[in-house]
């Protein structure tokens, strides 16, 4: 007898809320890997319960180069109750910079937010690792915010790349990538980059930019690469999927 998936009783699957367009190219894989993990999961038709609230990356851009930081957290915490609102059950933002301030958008809603950093760090805990390079905006690099998550709540080592090969990493991120651009010489760079924190001592390199991805992959490195989008979206999928015993949701995520 043919088992019934998805076409026949379609499974419960919690509602979950995106907020992206920052830059749209990589929440356009976030979406991508959604569907396809739930499609995998139970079947061709099936398709993930999600909604997205999307920014206009240039408004967000100027905000984050003034160094306008409260305007940008009302912003994303109105998108978050936006979306809770309108029945998101959990939600995640789709870029790692923004996460600067997620307990803003914690503290804003009364659904759970699924952190970029805590899948990433697991994935390398797993793996044996414990001292990583760290790959991003500016903001992520040299800002607090997200090396002392990695380094207090899962006891990881974060090197950074030097002066000007976070200026290279940066430039190449809001100058090229957000708008699409995915040039050799650029991923040139970024190999001599990553090679620089294998030397330094990286035992891994976390792509701390959602959008590093479209330029870098795997072979480009020297030590592992752990990409963030991928491994934000996968946990998404099984976040969305999760259902207690009797139809409930799990508590957090």
């Amino acid at each position: 007898m043919e088992v019934c998936r998805a076409t026949c009783h379609p499974p419960a699957m919690r509602m979950i809320g995106l907020i992206g367009g920052m830059s749209w190219e990589s929440s356009a894989e976030y979406y991508r890997i959604l569907n396809q993990g739930v499609r995998d999961a139970l079947g061709p038709t099936a398709s993930a319960r999600c909604l997205l609230w999307s920014f206009d990356f240039a408004e967000i851009e100027a905000l984050q180069h003034r160094g306008d930081w409260e305007g940008l957290s009302e912003r994303l915490v109105h998108a978050a109750r936006q979306l809770e609102t309108a029945g998101a059950e959990g939600v995640l933002i789709c870029t790692n910079t923004m996460h600067r301030l997620a307990a803003a958008v914690e503290a804003g809603v009364s659904i759970p937010l699924l952190h970029i950093a805590d899948p990433t760090a697991e994935r390398i805990k797993a793996d044996g690792i414990r001292t990583v390079g760290l790959l991003g905006t500016a903001f992520t690099m040299e800002q607090s915010f997200y090396r002392d998550r990695l380094a207090r709540q899962h006891g990881l080592q974060v090197i950074v790349p030097e002066e000007a090969d976070r200026r290279t990493v940066h430039r190449v991120i809001y100058e090229e990538l957000v708008a699409g651009q995915v040039l050799p010489a650029s991923r040139a760079a970024y190999r001599a980059i990553l090679a620089r924190l294998a030397e330094a001592g990286a035992e891994a390199v976390i792509l701390g930019c959602t959008e590093i991805m479209l330029l870098i992959g795997p072979e480009d490195s020297p030590v592992p690469v752990y990409d963030t989008t991928a491994i934000h979206a996968a946990a998404a999928v099984a976040w969305v999927l999760t259902k207690a015993p009797g139809g409930g949701t799990v508590a957090g995520a």
